[in-house]
């Protein structure tokens, strides 16, 4: 896993620091969740949640995991398909 770069961060309800990054995994780019500086596995995009609580929509991370309102999902989505498209394009280049 080589990190690429941060997108946001934000304060748990605990006081912890959630750090949301795009990881190059292989040769494609996925959505990295650290809680204080520790790597949290989890799926490689937020995750619908199955009933929507209040602005929370999606969640990222197993044990622990975070939750996520729509603006936040908007935002990962965008900066990792962001990062594919540049791996997409250098890869066409090498060509």
């Amino acid at each position: 896993m080589i990190f690429k770069k941060m997108i946001f961060s934000k304060i748990l309800s605990n006081g912890l620091k959630a750090d949301f990054s795009v990881v190059q995994v292989d040769d494609t780019c996925q959505a990295s969740l650290y809680i204080d500086g520790r790597h949290i596995p989890g799926p490689p995009l937020p995750v619908p949640l199955d009933s929507v609580k209040g602005q929370i929509t999606h969640w990222m991370g197993n044990h622990p995991s975070v939750g996520l309102t729509a603006d936040e999902v908007e935002r990962i989505n965008r900066e990792v398909q962001l990062e594919n498209s540049v791996l997409e394009h250098r890869k066409h280049q090498k060509s």
